[in-house]
């Protein structure tokens, strides 16, 4: 039984304190300006976000609780396989955007959700509901992932109880959230990404020397059971690669965190910003996989204590090698992984509820159209701007605190579900993000796709293809796992193409 080196206590509490005070000055330091009290600044930071500003944010938002842990996760179980069929589709996940936010700022420059999108193209509140549904629970689950994660990485190091560290996580994510919105997120994540390359060039190679240097991650590179060495192994290409490359792309285009960077960076920077957003991820978890592979040499006699999830195994071999101030480092760049998807997740809901909840008359939404465009205001329209954008963050910021309460609420649950997991959580909203991803990308490219074939595709994906998915993972059965994932594409798609418009009811797209 694996015995970790952990921090005391009272070293935890310290560790998250200064790491919360530290991501609030940051944010009130780039956050005096008046913009960032309006709805336009508070969503999409005024539409000018810098290339590599937008470049390391969409990179340090996707490297979240699975590119940390589930990824040295599978290098431990399925080696060099396993780490190549979770790298490789999550850099074509975000690489898709290359083409897709272009496409959706020139259909709607003034955009702020992929929903919205949906509503104005298609002209169907009943799609545009069923849309909301997996988009809102997509951001519920990543911020419950975050807080699993979290709490359970603080709880091991340190001792702190699982409530607590949850807590601290979500109050400090919200006090500076609540400051500048969207902008809060995008340079608390440009930090964030520097203490994570850090962390990593730090860490992973002095543990590497420490472990007997690079020929004891051969030994490991098969995984523990040393029988996948093969790249491309057609077992793990089955049962874990074609899932996990439908669940990564799917999500990542189900994902508002990505349309509202799509909406926020400048237009002619949004090719670039994604480009090398996802080659800087990429960097990440193949880096971070040689821990799994060091805890796949048996030799090592690397192991966790009794009860706590395999997806912990990167910090048991870092434990075992690393004296504790590195350990704290390890600590440090696990959170700032951690904190940037859930601020993400927090500004992409706020996003959401504004744009397709709360309610505007049109005059409201002509002044609100007016300022996105840069037009002038009445005096009379300017005091209902001001009005309008009051109402705008406060909604944004009852949003921010009801999706961090509804996700403490799930990471708390799923703790004590016998043998549930966070591979099992990061599957599950995965396969709900994959029901709506054909249709998306149809709305995009397909001028004959109609509000029929997307609202029945959609519908019966949700209720015939996610339980499939949930009973093939309670079973554990790899058929049924892939079959269902498979069978969701299929007929999203097929219910698209069997029901679109008329020739003559074909509007330009």
């Amino acid at each position: 039984m694996g015995q970790l080196l952990t921090l005391t206590a009272s070293q935890g509490y310290l560790l998250l304190a200064v790491y919360g005070v530290f991501m609030i000055a940051i944010t009130y330091f780039f956050a005096r300006w008046k913009r960032y009290r309006s709805i336009q600044g508070f969503l999409v930071a005024g539409r000018d976000v810098k290339w590599w500003l937008g470049a390391t944010s969409i990179a340090s938002s996707w490297i979240w609780a699975p590119a940390l842990f589930v990824s040295v996760q599978f290098a431990y179980q399925q080696g060099l396989p396993g780490i190549f069929w979770f790298t490789f589709p999550n850099i074509i996940a975000l690489l898709i955007y290359i083409w897709l936010a272009p496409k959706i700022r020139e259909k709607m420059p003034y955009g702020y959700t992929l929903p919205q999108y949906i509503k104005h193209r298609l002209q169907s509140e009943k799609v545009h509901k069923i849309y909301l549904f997996p988009y809102f629970f997509y951001q519920l689950m990543a911020v419950a992932v975050q807080l699993f994660a979290g709490g359970g990485l603080v709880s091991l190091l340190t001792g702190i109880p699982f409530i607590n560290a949850m807590l601290i996580m979500a109050v400090i994510v919200l006090i500076y959230s609540f400051i500048s919105g969207l902008e809060s997120s995008i340079v608390t994540d440009f930090v964030q990404f520097i203490l994570i390359v850090v962390g990593v060039a730090v860490v992973v190679p002095w543990t590497i020397s420490m472990a007997g240097g690079w020929s004891t991650i051969n030994a490991g590179l098969g995984g523990v059971s040393g029988n996948f060495r093969n790249i491309f192994d057609p077992g793990v290409a089955f049962s874990f690669g074609i899932v996990t490359a439908i669940g990564l792309i799917a999500g990542a285009i189900s994902d508002q965190q990505y349309w509202q960077r799509a909406f926020a960076i400048k237009k002619e920077n949004l090719v670039k910003s994604f480009a090398f957003g996802a080659v800087m991820f990429g960097i990440i978890p193949v880096a971070l996989s040689s821990l799994g592979f060091l805890a796949a040499n048996t030799s090592l006699g690397i192991s966790l204590p009794q009860g706590v999830d395999v997806s912990m195994i990167g910090i048991a071999t870092v434990s075992q090698f690393l004296p504790i101030g590195a350990l704290a480092l390890f600590a440090v760049m696990l959170l700032s992984a951690l904190f940037s998807t859930l601020d993400s997740g927090l500004n992409a809901t706020s996003s959401l509820y504004v744009t397709d909840v709360m309610k505007f008359t049109d005059k409201e939404k002509e002044i609100m159209k007016k300022v996105d465009e840069g037009n002038s205001l009445s005096v009379d329209e300017e005091a209902i701007h001001k009005q309008l954008d009051n109402r705008g963050v406060r909604g944004s910021r009852k949003a921010m605190f009801g999706i961090a309460a509804l996700g403490f609420l799930v990471a708390l649950g799923a703790n004590y579900i016998p043998g549930f997991g966070l591979k099992h959580l990061w599957w599950i909203f995965n396969t709900i993000a994959a029901c709506v991803v054909v249709p998306t990308i149809l709305s995009l490219y397909w001028s004959r796709l109609d509000a029929r074939g997307v609202f029945w595709g959609v519908l019966t994906a949700f209720v015939i293809g996610v339980p499939l998915f949930i009973y093939g993972n309670i079973i554990d059965k790899p058929v049924w796992i892939v079959g269902a994932s498979l069978f969701i594409i299929a007929v999203s798609t097929a219910f698209c193409l069997a029901m679109p418009k008329k020739i003559g009811e074909v509007i330009r797209i």
